[in-house]
């Protein structure tokens, strides 16, 4: 019997037609502003020039606004700092998202960790993932919180599961592993040097892909009945795990695409709403 699909896709359009209803009352009550979200792209990458639009569209879909910074490819820390410092001191801006990555030249962590923790609606910064971790209020790293909210909207039982998280990136992996920890499954964290992985992937109620390379996961590695969840997209419309071997012996699975990959923007939009909203009421 087929797996249940996550749709990602269909669930973020539903959630833009709340947030547009919730823009609209905030504009309604804030002198018709509208919650605004920086976005910072720094060089000519084409494929982050197209994630940041897809990101500004979002926006216009809920009836946000976005601000565009564009920087050369020979931008230096210092002058990335100040611009992450003149956003977080602008009082109409209310999230900024600084596109990964950037040139080799930037000290990548550092500038992710000058924004703000008000404005950090991608989740980014070290402060918002310890403050995540020990179960505090912070914005969540965009793709893992997205994910969450997936499993949520699909009822998918967390608590007391083995989950295993393939990847322990900075901003998908390791706050991915805490947020299941923090619902009370129990959590294995594994990546590309893991020992013994399929055994370990074999033991999964819950296997989450997030290594980055195509198809690094192999459908015979997951047992039957496990949740699955592909956060990887890769040229050819794949992702991380060889989802076409295990759609008729998952509970649950995430397409590619169609299933992470809209959740991560809708969060990141969501996020950006939450924050206009808390500016609002502190005013």
């Amino acid at each position: 019997m087929p797996g249940i699909i996550l749709d990602g896709k269909a669930l973020a359009q539903k959630s833009e037609a709340a947030f547009a209803e919730r823009v609209a009352a905030l504009k309604a009550a804030n002198q018709n502003k509208s919650p605004i979200l920086a976005t910072i792209l720094v060089g000519d990458d084409p494929a982050s020039a197209t994630y940041v639009r897809m990101k500004q569209n979002a926006c216009k879909r809920v009836g946000m606004d976005s601000v565009a910074v564009e920087l050369p490819s020979h931008t230096t820390t210092e002058e990335l700092l100040s611009t992450v410092n003149e956003l977080n001191a602008n009082p109409d801006c209310h999230g900024i998202l600084l596109q990964h990555p950037v040139p080799a030249q930037i000290d990548e962590r550092l500038c992710f960790d000058a924004i703000d923790l008000a404005k950090d609606v991608d989740g980014v910064t070290c402060l918002g993932f310890g403050r995540m971790a020990m179960g505090e209020k912070a914005y969540g790293s965009a793709t893992p919180q997205g994910i969450m909210r997936l499993l949520d909207a699909y009822d998918i039982t967390l608590e007391g599961k083995h989950a295993v998280v393939v990847g322990r990136s900075p901003i998908l992996g390791k706050p991915m592993a805490m947020m299941l920890l923090n619902r009370n499954a129990t959590v294995t964290i594994c990546h590309s040097r893991t020992q013994e992985l399929p055994n370990t992937i074999r033991q999964a109620d819950i296997v989450v892909g997030a290594v980055g390379k195509p198809e690094f996961i192999r459908g015979e590695w997951i047992k039957s009945g496990a949740v699955v969840v592909d956060a990887g997209y890769h040229p050819g419309n794949v992702g991380d795990i060889e989802l076409t071997a295990i759609a008729d012996r998952a509970s649950a699975y995430t397409p590619v695409p169609g299933g992470v990959g809209p959740m991560t923007i809708n969060t990141l939009i969501m996020q950006t709403l939450e924050a206009a909203e808390a500016a609002h009421t502190r005013r």
